[in-house]
């Protein structure tokens, strides 16, 4: 994985312990698995979920990015996590809670690109600065801790966090690396789901982190461009002759037309 590789627009969490959820996972047209070895792993059972992650990524997932998130820096499962990693070959390793690029240290060495989760209203703050360490590919919005850390009434109200989420967006952006948007937790209703991925590729997301397999598909094509976009995007390729001019009733530049390029590029991924 690298930056300059197209950004996977879903990024499904597999708890590392669930040997039924990784095996459905190889079925799935999610564009990035995160075998999970934090929250959705009881305490009792951390070890027994490393080593079915190392089973599971020594077995493959073709055509498929892995990713495993650790526990975070400070915590006691972190360095076990970490020895759990050697030798396997992984596109990302997820570091949760990081409120500093200082938290990043323990995993900066180990080879593969960290994707950052943005959690708290501490890292919020100093986004800019984790994006920009060399180790980091990507930030992720960590809505749910975020929004117990804010102290919400509706954990669920992203507009509450309007402010939060734009600077994850910005934060990415300045750095030129990905940014992804925070999970949903109504695993039943498609609808809100739907809603909010097509809003989060509004703020300028990259992709979604997701927690079911029921929202893959909706993730993905909220991601993808549309046949309108498509269309327009061709025509205004094929209009461009440089420079400032008037195409389909506005003025476009050369900013407009390599944003066009970009998202006919994008097809099929």
């Amino acid at each position: 994985m690298t930056h300059a590789s197209f950004a996977p627009r879903s990024l499904l969490y597999v708890p590392g312990s669930n040997a039924r959820a990784l095996e459905k996972a190889r079925g799935l047209a999610a564009e990035m698995l995160i075998i999970d070895l934090e929250d959705a792993v009881p305490a009792d059972r951390k070890d027994e979920a490393r080593t079915a992650m190392r089973a599971a990524v020594a077995a493959g997932f073709p055509g498929k990015r892995i990713a495993v998130r650790i526990n975070a820096t400070g915590t006691t499962e972190q360095a076990a996590d970490i020895d759990a990693l050697a030798d396997l070959t992984l596109d990302a390793v997820v570091l949760p809670k990081v409120d500093a690029p200082a938290d990043i240290g323990p995993v900066r060495g180990l080879g593969p690109p960290v994707l950052a989760m943005i959690e708290t209203p501490t890292a919020i703050y100093a986004a800019r600065d984790i994006a920009a360490d060399p180790s980091v590919a990507g930030l992720i919005a960590g809505l749910n801790d975020l929004a117990h850390e804010l102290q919400l009434p509706d954990g669920m109200d992203r507009s509450a966090m309007g402010y939060a989420i734009q600077a994850i967006v910005l934060a990415a952006r300045a750095a030129g690396v990905w940014g992804f948007d925070g999970v949903y937790n109504a695993i039943d209703d498609a609808a809100g789901f739907a809603a909010e991925a097509a809003e989060g590729r509004r703020l300028g997301f990259d992709g979604k982190s997701l927690i079911h397999p029921s929202q893959v598909d909706p993730c993905n094509a909220a991601f993808a461009p549309s046949a309108r976009e498509i269309a327009a995007a061709e025509a205004l390729v094929a209009a461009a002759t440089g420079g400032a001019q008037r195409h389909d009733g506005r003025m476009i530049e050369d900013m407009h037309v390599a944003a066009a390029r970009a998202l006919l590029a994008r097809r099929g991924k």
